[in-house]
C-alpha cells in the first residue's frame, strides 16, 4: 500500500499514506466538513502488462471532494475476471489499512468495485464473488453504476 501516492494535479504525497490520510481528515474536520472515504480501483490490460490506479476519494457533504492516486503495473497479461479480482484486492488493501482511522473520526467507507451489476456486461462474471470479499471483510460495497471511486475517479487516472 506505501508507494508512491500523488494528487490529481501530480503533487507527491511526502508524508506515509496514513499520516497523509488521518491529516487531511483532521484538517477537514477542522474546516467543519463532514466526510465519507470511497476507494476503488481501475485497470488496464495492454499487450505485455497491465496498469492498475488506486483512488482514495474525499467527499466533503455538499461541497465536492479531491482524491489521492497510486498507480502500479503488472507484468503479465491476465483473463479479465482475474484482473477484476486484483482491483478489489488492491481496494480492499487499501481500505482495511485505512478503517481504524477512519473509525476514529467517524468517517464512513465504501469500496467501489469497477464490475457491472447488468449480466450483459463481461464485468459480471467477478460480481459475486467481489461483492462476497468486500462485504465479508465488513466494507460497503458499491458496484456500477454506483461505483463512482473505480469507475469514473481511477479510470481517468490509470
Amino acid at each position: 500500500m506505501e508507494g508512491k501516492w500523488r494528487r490529481l494535479n501530480g503533487d507527491k504525497i511526502q508524508l506515509p499514506i496514513l499520516k497523509a490520510v488521518e491529516q487531511t481528515i483532521c484538517h477537514e474536520k477542522a474546516q467543519g466538513n463532514r466526510l465519507k472515504v470511497c476507494i476503488g480501483t481501475d485497470s488496464q490490460a495492454y499487450h505485455d502488462r497491465v496498469d492498475f490506479a488506486t483512488v482514495i476519494v474525499f467527499l466533503r457533504e455538499k461541497k465536492g471532494g479531491f482524491m489521492f492516486i497510486h498507480n502500479d503495473s503488472s507484468p503479465k497479461k491476465m483473463h479479465l475476471k482475474e484482473r477484476l479480482i486484483l482491483e478489489v484486492a488492491k481496494s480492499v488493501e487499501v481500505a482495511y489499512a485505512l478503517c481504524d482511522i477512519l473509525d476514529k473520526h467517524e468517517v464512513e467507507l465504501e469500496v467501489h468495485a469497477d464490475i457491472n451489476t447488468d449480466p450483459n456486461f463481461q464485468s459480471n462474471t467477478a460480481l459475486s464473488e467481489a461483492m462476497g470479499y468486500i462485504l465479508s471483510m465488513g466494507f460497503v460495497f458499491r458496484a456500477k453504476p454506483d461505483a463512482f471511486a473505480s469507475s469514473s475517479c481511477a479510470d481517468k487516472v490509470v
